[in-house]
């Protein structure tokens, strides 16, 4: 089984800017960026899922296409990681890229090569995926 980390380093009233690394077994085998929308409780599709240990799998979105299902999220449903450049992109979901800048000169990160960076996260995974999500606002 796989191991995806998320470890989330910066947040604003906009948005949660992070990093994700893909483990086999012990060995770190990928890693790019995330985007998340801020803490707001939890609350659906304005606010980023808690941090925690989940379970996923693989799935091909109708509107997304291959994307990280995350499940058993707390009074949340259809969290995915998946392609999007843009906060707007996500209603709070996890977003991925190879790197942040502000593409559209809004002041906010986002995310740059998403489908690229999905597409080989998906690649490179197993079917059932364990991930952990980190609040490590210290870095």
């Amino acid at each position: 089984m796989n191991q995806i980390v998320i470890t989330r380093t910066y947040q604003n009233e906009f948005q949660t800017i992070g990093r994700l690394e893909l483990y086999d077994n012990v060995e770190k085998i990928f890693q790019c960026k995330t985007l998340e929308l801020p803490w707001k409780n939890n609350e659906r599709r304005i606010s980023r899922i808690p941090s925690n240990h989940y379970i996923a799998q693989k799935h091909i979105s109708p509107r997304f296409g291959n994307s990280i299902w995350i499940r058993g999220v707390p009074n949340r449903s259809e969290i995915l990681i998946h392609v999007g450049n843009f906060i707007k992109d996500s209603l709070g979901c996890i977003l991925v890229g190879v790197d942040h800048q502000d593409i559209n000169g809004d002041r906010l990160k986002d995310v740059t090569l998403s489908r690229v960076t999905i597409d080989k996260l998906y690649e490179m995974c197993g079917d059932e995926i364990y991930v952990n999500i980190i609040d490590d606002f210290t870095t």
